[in-house]
C-alpha cells in the first residue's frame, strides 16, 4: 500500500492504527468526564467520526502547505509523518470500531469515515509537492539524523509504489487499478462469508452428538412406509451442515463416517465458485499494476522492499524448505496411512485427504495419555497473568488494570491495561477485548490504536493497541477456560501487542509491528514459544478448581504431540506460499486449479481431489499477495532467537534486556537484517544474491529435519 495508507501485519491482518496526540488523552489518574472512543473526544456519539474527519483533513492540509513552503530536510520529515499520524488516526480508529462495536450506527458512521479518508488518501499519494518534497529530504540526508534518512527514503519508495513518478496518463490507469484491486479483494471476501457451502447428511445417526450443536436438522420422505401411516406420512431426520472452515475442521476431526468427511471436505474446497473468476481478475489486475511502475510481476512489486529483496530468493528458499521436510512428512504420511489400514482392516485403501484430521486426532489421543481436561489449567483469569509474568519477569514492567474513560471503551468487557516501568512511567497501553460476540470479527488479531512517536524533546506519544480475541464468554467470565491452541494464540498477539508498546522510535512511520512484511510475524512467533515451556506455565496455569499446577508430564505429553505431525505441517505452509508466489508471478496461471494441483502434487505427501479448488478460500492472497512465505521467514527467525537467547532461561531480565533494547524498541527504525544480527549474532540470516533468507538450521534442529548441503 502506499505512502500514507494503513499496512498489515500477520494473519488477517493485523492492522495497525495511529492516533495523533493532540485528540488522545493518557491519563492514568481517576478521571470522571467523558471523552469518546479509544480516548477520542470526536467519537462520543457516532456522528463524531464526520467531524473528525473533518479535522484530520483540515490538518493534514495545514501541514501540506506548511511543506509547499520548501522547510528543511528535517522539518519535511517530521510534518510528513505527522500527516501520516493525523489522517491513520482516522483510518485506523475507524477500522478498530467496525470490527468490534456492537452498536450499528458507530459502524456505519465509521464505514462512513474510511470511505472518505481513503478518498483524501488518493490526493495526499499524488500529490506531487509532498513527492518532491521528501525527494530534496532524501537527497540533503546528510542534515538528518538515520533514522529520519531512512524515513526519507521509505517515504520515497511508497510515493512511486503508487506510480506518482508516472506521466498523468499511466497514474490514471494505476489509480483505477487500485480501486479495482480493493473492490475484487472486498468481493472475494464477501464471497467466503457469503458462500460457505452446506451438505445434508441422512441419517441423522451418522452425525455424532458432538457435533449436532453446529448442524440443522432437516427432513426428507422416509424410503418406506411403517405400521404407523402410509410412506408420504413419514419423514427421514438428518442434518444440513455448513461447511465453513471453522465447521469443517470439527466435522473432518469427529466424524468416524468416512462418507461423510468426504461430503464435508468435497464441498468445503469447492466454494465460493465465483471466487475463480474473481482471482483471475485479481491476478491480472496486479501484474497490470505491478509492470506499469516497472517490475517484472505482482511478486517483485510486493517483495522488492522486504529483506528478501527478489521473488528469486523467495522461490529459492520455499524449494530448499520444501526438500529439507520431505521424508519427515512423508514418514508421518505413512504413518497415518497404516495407521487406518490397521483400524480399519482394509490393507488396500487409500489414505485420502479428509483422513488426516481424524486419524491424527486419534493417533495423538493414543500415543500420549492427553487428558480432555488441559483446558482446565488454562483458566482465562490466569493466563492474563501469565502475561503479566512476562512482562514482569522479562521487561522489569508491570501490566496494571485501569478503568477506561466514560465512553471510550466499546464494550463493557473490555479491559484497560497499562504497561508501566517503576523506573520510565508508563510505557503504553492495552485494550483486551476477549469474549466472542455477535457481529464482531471473528477471530484474533492485533491492532495498534496508536503508534509512538517523538513530539519534543521532553514528550512522546505513547502508544495504544487493542487484542481482539474471541473466546467463549459464559456468564460468569471467572469460569472461562482457555484451551492450549487458544493459550498459545493470546501468546502470539501478546507478541505483536509487545512489539508495539515497547517500541521508542522518532516517527511513527517505524513505530513497533511498522517493520518489513518478512520480519512482522518473528516476535509473535517468538512468544508461542512461551506458552509451550513448562518453567513458564508453571507460574500460572493451575487448576481452575483445586488451584494444582499444571503437571510437567501433561506438558511434556502435549509437547509431544505436538511434533507428531510437525513437519506434515510445515509442508502445508511451505505449500501456501508456493501457491501464492506463483499466483503473482511473472506469467499469471490462466488455470489456477490446475496450478494448486500441480503445486500440491510436487510440495505435499497428500493427493489433489479432483474437483476441488480450496485457493478460492485463501484470503491471504489478498492482502498478504506475495507474502505469505514471511510466516516462514518468521518460523526460522524465531526458532534462531530461541535456541540462541532464550532457551537457557526464557523468563530471564538478560534475555528481556536484550529483546526490547535490540529488537522491540527499533520498531521499523532500523534494516531488519541488522537488528537480528544484533540480537542473537551470526547463524540467524543468509546473504544470497543482494537479498536474505533465514538460517533454518535450529528449525531443523527443532523439527529433527535433515538439513540440504550447502
Amino acid at each position: 500500500m502506499s505512502l500514507l495508507s494503513r499496512r498489515t501485519t500477520a494473519s488477517f491482518y493485523r492492522t495497525r492504527s495511529f492516533i495523533a496526540s493532540r485528540f488522545f488523552r493518557t491519563s492514568v489518574a481517576a478521571d470522571t468526564k467523558e471523552t469518546g472512543l479509544y480516548g477520542f473526544d470526536h467519537l462520543k456519539t457516532p456522528k463524531g467520526f464526520q467531524r473528525f474527519v473533518d479535522d484530520a483533513i483540515e490538518r493534514a492540509g495545514e501541514l501540506v502547505n506548511s511543506i509547499s513552503k520548501r522547510p528543511s530536510s528535517a522539518e519535511i520529515v517530521r510534518a510528513m509523518d505527522e500527516i501520516s499520524d493525523t489522517v491513520c488516526s482516522v483510518v485506523d480508529s475507524a477500522e478498530l470500531c467496525r470490527h468490534t462495536h456492537p452498536d450499528r450506527e458507530f459502524i456505519e458512521e465509521a464505514t462512513k469515515a474510511a470511505t472518505r479518508m481513503d478518498e483524501y488518501l488518493h490526493y495526499l499519494n499524488t500529490n506531487d509537492i509532498l513527492y518532491k518534497a521528501v525527494i530534496k529530504a532524501e537527497q540533503e540526508s546528510d542534515a538528518l539524523t538515520e533514522e529520519a534518512q531512512r524515513a526519507a527514503h521509505h517515504l520515497r519508495l511508497d510515493f512511486e509504489k503508487g506510480g506518482i513518478h508516472l506521466s498523468a496518463e499511466k497514474l490514471e490507469v494505476v489509480n483505477n487499478l487500485n480501486v479495482n484491486i480493493s473492490h475484487l479483494c472486498h468481493k472475494f471476501n464477501e464471497n467466503i462469508t457469503g458462500d460457505p457451502g452446506y451438505v445434508d447428511i441422512y441419517p441423522a445417526t451418522r452425525i455424532p452428538k458432538r457435533l449436532h450443536h453446529l448442524a440443522k436438522p432437516i427432513y426428507r420422505p422416509a424410503s418406506g412406509a411403517s405400521r404407523m401411516g402410509s410412506r408420504a406420512e413419514m419423514r427421514e431426520m438428518g442434518y444440513q451442515i455448513a461447511t465453513d472452515p471453522g465447521t469443517l475442521s470439527s466435522i473432518l476431526q469427529w466424524a468416524s463416517d468416512a462418507e461423510v468427511r468426504r461430503m464435508a471436505y468435497a464441498k468445503g474446497n469447492s466454494v465460493p465458485h465465483a471466487n475463480l473468476d474473481i482471482l483471475d481478475k485479481l491476478m491480472a489486475a496486479r501484474h497490470e499494476l505491478a509492470q506499469l511502475v516497472g517490475c517484472k510481476s505482482y511478486a517483485e512489486f510486493a517483495v522488492r522492499q522486504n529483506m528478501a529483496s527478489s521473488p528469486d530468493i523467495v522461490t529459492s528458499f520455499l524449494l530448499e524448505m520444501s526438500e529439507v521436510v520431505r521424508a519427515k512428512a512423508d514418514e508421518e504420511f505413512e504413518a497415518i496411512r497404516n495407521f487406518k489400514k490397521e483400524l480399519t482392516g482394509q490393507l488396500f485403501e487409500d489414505l485420502e485427504p479428509w483422513d488426516e484430521m481424524y486419524y491424527t486426532a486419534m493417533m495423538k489421543s493414543q500415543t500420549y495419555s492427553l487428558e480432555s481436561s488441559v483446558a482446565s489449567y488454562f483458566p482465562l483469569v490466569q493466563c492474563i497473568e501469565g502475561l503479566k509474568v512476562l512482562v514482569e519477569s522479562l521487561f522489569g514492567a508491570t501490566l496494571h488494570s485501569i478503568s477506561p474513560t466514560p465512553g471510550e471503551s466499546w464494550h463493557p468487557d473490555v479491559i484497560k491495561l497499562s504497561l508501566n516501568h517503576p523506573e520510565e512511567g508508563d510505557l503504553g497501553f492495552l485494550y483486551l477485548d476477549l469474549y466472542s460476540r455477535k457481529g464482531k470479527y471473528p477471530g484474533f488479531a492485533h491492532f495498534a490504536v496508536r503508534g509512538g512517536r517523538k513530539i519534543s524533546e521532553a514528550e512522546y506519544q505513547l502508544p495504544v493497541v487493542a487484542l481482539v480475541c474471541n473466546f467463549s464468554n459464559s456468564s460468569d467470565p471467572s469460569m472461562t477456560r482457555l484451551s492450549h491452541w487458544e493459550l498459545e494464540t493470546l501468546f502470539h498477539e501478546f507478541g505483536h501487542a509487545l512489539h508495539s508498546l515497547l517500541s521508542r522510535t522518532e516517527y511513527q512511520h517505524f513505530s513497533g509491528t511498522r517493520v518489513a512484511l518478512d520480519l512482522a510475524e518473528t516476535p509473535s512467533n517468538l512468544f508461542e514459544y512461551y506458552a509451550w515451556d513448562y518453567r513458564v506455565l508453571k507460574t500460572f496455569a493451575k487448576h481452575y478448581s483445586t488451584g494444582e499446577i499444571i503437571p510437567e508430564k501433561l506438558v511434556e505429553s502435549m509437547r509431544g504431540a505436538k511434533s507428531m505431525f510437525a513437519a506434515t505441517e510445515l509442508q502445508r505452509q511451505v505449500f501456501y506460499a508456493m501457491i501464492d508466489q506463483r499466483l503473482f508471478g511473472s506469467s499469471p496461471p490462466r488455470d489456477t486449479i490446475s496450478v494448486v494441483a500441480e503445486l500440491k502434487r510436487h510440495h505435499t505427501s497428500w493427493k489433489h481431489v479432483e474437483g476441488t479448488h480450496w485457493h478460492t478460500r485463501f484470503s491471504h492472497l489478498l492482502n498478504y499477495g506475495a507474502g505469505y512465505y514471511s510466516y516462514l521467514y518468521a518460523k526460522c527467525f524465531s526458532a534462531t532467537i530461541w535456541q540462541k537467547l532464550c532457551q537457557e532461561d526464557p523468563l530471564s531480565p538478560t534475555t528481556g534486556t536484550a529483546l526490547r533494547t535490540k529488537f522491540f524498541q527499533h520498531g521499523g527504525a532500523k534494516d531488519p537484517v541488522i537488528l537480528l544480527s544484533n540480537l542473537v549474532g551470526d547463524g540467524i540470516i543468509r546473504r544470497c544474491d543482494g537479498g536474505v533468507m533465514p538460517d533454518i538450521t535450529a528449525l531443523c534442529e527443532e523439527m529433527k529435519l535433515g538439513q540440504v548441503a550447502r
